[in-house]
């Protein structure tokens, strides 16, 4: 999880009763560092770190309109900081809305200052052995640094 990730998820705790992180239960991104049970318990400990009571984490191991149904979700919150984001995520809305029109699909935008940090950037840079301390939250770093000496990395 980035630091903008996490900045969506704070944001969009005040907004509901109870919010969902979903983590998907396998990654089909490249170079992927950690498996969906060690981001899950990275999410959990950031969320309890920043006493955000209303956030529960969950495993994504089915189409996500069939998980909110399972879990009685009516928004699916998306987070875009570019307009390639945008165009992807218009077109899994779309698909979505005509799988389950009852669930609806929001956008939201990290902070200006957070938009630029991926998530692929963030791996190359731990691919490295580079910092990635500003683009991340304190444990992912902590998990980030144990993973590339448990390598050999330096």
């Amino acid at each position: 999880m980035t630091k903008g990730h996490f900045d969506l998820v704070c944001r969009a705790a005040k907004l509901y009763d109870r919010l969902i992180v979903a983590v998907a239960a396998t990654s089909h991104k490249e170079g992927a560092i950690f498996s969906a049970e060690e981001r899950m318990e990275m999410i959990a400990a950031d969320v309890g770190k920043a006493g955000i009571s209303n956030v529960e984490v969950k495993l994504l191991d089915t189409l996500l309109v069939d998980f909110c149904r399972r879990e009685g979700a009516k928004v699916v919150i998306r987070g875009v900081r570019v307009y390639s984001d945008f165009e992807y995520e218009f077109q899994m809305a779309l698909t979505n809305r005509r799988m389950a029109p009852e669930i609806e699909t929001l956008f939201m935008m990290p902070s200006e200052q957070l938009a630029y940090v991926t998530a692929s950037t963030v791996r190359e840079i731990a691919g490295y052995g580079g910092d990635t301390a500003p683009f991340v939250t304190e444990t992912v770093q902590e998990h980030i640094k144990s993973h590339v000496f448990q390598k050999g990395r330096k």
